[in-house]
C-alpha cells in the first residue's frame, strides 16, 4: 500500500533559482502514492523567458514525476498562471499522466472537491499581469537578500527565517483582502456543488473552512517546502517538509 491516497504540490517554480529541488527530490524520494496532483506553477516560465536556468536537480524532480508514473501514481498536472503555455495543450492525457485546466476528485470519504491552481479568481493576475511579472521580480531579489541574511543569521546561531515569504505575505494578505480569493473560489465551489477545494497560487499552505467549503491550499517549493495529503483513511493534512529538511541540516551542522 502507498503512504497516502494522494499528494498535492503546487507553486514548485522549476526553472527559477528559488526553487528548493533538493528538498522536493528527498520528499519525492521518502513518499508514495496513488495519485500525485500538481497544483500549477510547476515549472516558472516566467523565469525561464527572461533567462535559462535549468540545474540537474530540476531535471531530477520530473524523473521523478515520471518514475511515479511509470510504477502506477496516476500524475495530474493542473496549469497555473507562470506554466499557462501549457494551456494551448489541454486537456492532454498519456498513459498515466494527464494535462488539464482542474480536476474533479472525490475523496477517500466520498466527498468532491474541484481541484484548481486558483490564478483564475485573482483579479491581480487576470487584469494586471505585468503588474504581477514586476512583483515576481521584486519577489526573486528578495530571495536572493534571503541568502545574505540567513547566512548572517546563522552565524550568530539563529535559525531560518524568510524576508521575502514576510513581506509576501503581507502584499497577499491585502490583494487578496481586495480581491477576496478565498471567498471567490468557495463561491465557485457553491456555485457547482462542490464539498471542497484544493488550489494553490498564493504560497501559503492552509486547511479551513470557508462558508461552509472545505479549502486546502498546498502552500510551495520556493519557501514553505510544504505538501498536502490525503491519508490512506481519508484525513487532510499539511506536511511541512522545509521545517523537517532544515532542521536535518541544523544538526548535521551541530554534531
Amino acid at each position: 500500500m502507498s503512504d497516502y491516497k494522494s499528494i498535492f504540490l503546487s507553486d514548485i517554480h522549476l526553472g527559477s533559482k528559488g526553487c528548493q529541488s533538493d528538498f522536493l527530490n528527498n520528499f519525492l524520494n521518502n513518499h508514495s502514492c496513488d495519485n500525485l496532483f500538481l497544483v500549477g506553477d510547476i515549472i516558472d516560465c516566467w523565469r525561464l523567458k527572461s533567462k535559462l536556468y535549468w540545474p540537474q536537480s530540476h531535471s531530477d524532480v520530473f524523473n521523478n514525476f515520471l518514475n511515479k508514473s511509470k510504477e502506477g501514481t496516476k500524475v495530474i498536472y493542473i496549469t497555473g498562471n507562470h506554466d499557462d503555455f501549457l494551456r494551448n495543450y489541454q486537456p492532454l492525457e498519456l498513459g498515466n499522466l494527464e494535462l488539464k485546466e482542474e480536476h474533479s476528485y472525490t475523496t477517500v470519504k466520498g466527498k468532491k472537491l474541484l481541484i484548481i491552481h486558483g490564478d483564475q479568481f485573482d483579479v491581480v493576475t487576470r487584469y494586471g499581469k505585468r503588474l504581477s511579472i514586476l512583483g515576481d521580480k521584486i519577489y526573486t531579489l528578495l530571495l536572493k537578500i534571503n541568502i545574505i541574511l540567513n547566512f548572517f543569521r546563522s552565524r550568530f546561531g539563529f535559525g531560518y527565517w524568510s524576508l521575502a515569504k514576510y513581506l509576501k505575505d503581507k502584499a497577499k494578505k491585502k490583494v487578496n483582502k481586495m480581491s477576496d480569493y478565498e471567498e471567490s473560489l468557495s463561491n465557485e465551489c457553491k456555485r457547482r456543488d462542490f464539498d471542497g477545494l484544493v488550489c494553490g497560487h498564493i504560497h501559503k499552505a492552509e486547511i479551513s473552512t470557508i462558508n461552509g467549503v472545505s479549502y486546502h491550499n498546498c502552500g510551495d517549493w520556493v519557501e514553505s517546502c510544504t505538501a498536502l495529503v490525503e491519508t490512506n483513511q481519508g484525513n487532510f493534512k499539511i506536511i511541512d517538509w522545509g521545517m523537517i529538511e532544515r532542521a536535518d541540516i541544523k544538526l548535521i551542522s551541530n554534531g
